[in-house]
């Protein structure tokens, strides 16, 4: 196996990672974001205020983008594993 192929690798499999995770990220920084102005316009300065919101966005994302983020996923190791007798050599 070469460093090319090594770097390629690596190169796809943060690209997948980055696709996958950052719609769930872009969702809890838009709650948390959201959550922070309300404490701030209201004046409440609790900590945990944050957490149930973000949990809710989160679940509720997972239910709307997990059949796609699943698909990037196996996409991704469908490739890597049909490939494999080129990673061995």
């Amino acid at each position: 196996m070469s460093i090319e192929a090594v770097t390629d690798i690596t190169t796809e499999t943060l690209f997948v990672i980055i696709k996958t995770a950052a719609p769930l990220l872009l969702i809890s920084l838009c709650v948390g974001l959201v959550v922070s102005i309300f404490q701030t316009v209201t004046s409440i300065q609790e900590q945990t205020l944050t957490f149930v919101p973000k949990v809710l966005a989160i679940f509720v994302g997972i239910m709307i983008l997990g059949h796609w983020m699943l698909n990037n996923m196996i996409t991704f190791m469908t490739n890597l594993w049909a490939d494999f007798t080129l990673y061995i050599r």
